[in-house]
């Protein structure tokens, strides 16, 4: 008996060393596509007080900023609305009275010299710029218009639209 699980020990034995652990592989793919995407923020222009007698022949300027955030390598363009004025247009925005029915005429602008009317059609009136992943910040150059002395006493606002297209 043994000798049985002697002989068994050593065939087991030899059996266990000639016996080899192998190896086999494969792949996989990871993948994910990044997609393009944009928010922007911005604050409010706020005007100093505005004498219309002082103010008859020279405009109040005031600025603000626009922060946009792109994707890296998103082409975008910022557009901003005439605003809610009855009548307005890009080059002649309206701030209306809190009486809803007088009006505040003036402009945004793109650049520091007051000079390029800041709008909504992409490619014509519009900033276009390139995300970089971060946020990027953009001057809008505001000027109440000279020449308004029969402007009624009291507050006047406006509600600007700001749109990235991309």
């Amino acid at each position: 008996m043994n000798l049985n699980k002697l002989a068994i020990a050593a065939a087991l034995a030899i059996t266990a060393t000639g016996v080899q652990a192998a190896d086999t592989t494969g792949t996989f793919t990871v993948s994910t596509n990044v997609t393009a995407s944009c928010e922007v923020s911005a604050t409010d222009l706020v005007f100093t007080d505005v004498d219309p007698l002082a103010n008859a022949t020279t405009a109040t300027d005031g600025d603000t900023t626009i922060s946009v955030t792109c994707s890296n390598t998103t082409p975008y363009n910022v557009g901003l609305s005439v605003g809610s004025g009855a009548g307005a247009t890009v080059a002649a925005r309206k701030m209306t009275h809190t009486d809803t029915t007088s009006t505040l005429d003036y402009a945004l602008f793109s650049d520091a010299g007051r000079t390029t009317d800041w709008g909504h059609t992409v490619s014509t009136d519009t900033v276009p710029g390139t995300g970089t992943g971060v946020a990027q910040s953009l001057t809008v150059y505001g000027q109440i218009a000279s020449g308004q002395e029969t402007a009624k006493v009291g507050a006047y606002t406006d509600t600007i639209t700001v749109t990235v297209t991309y």
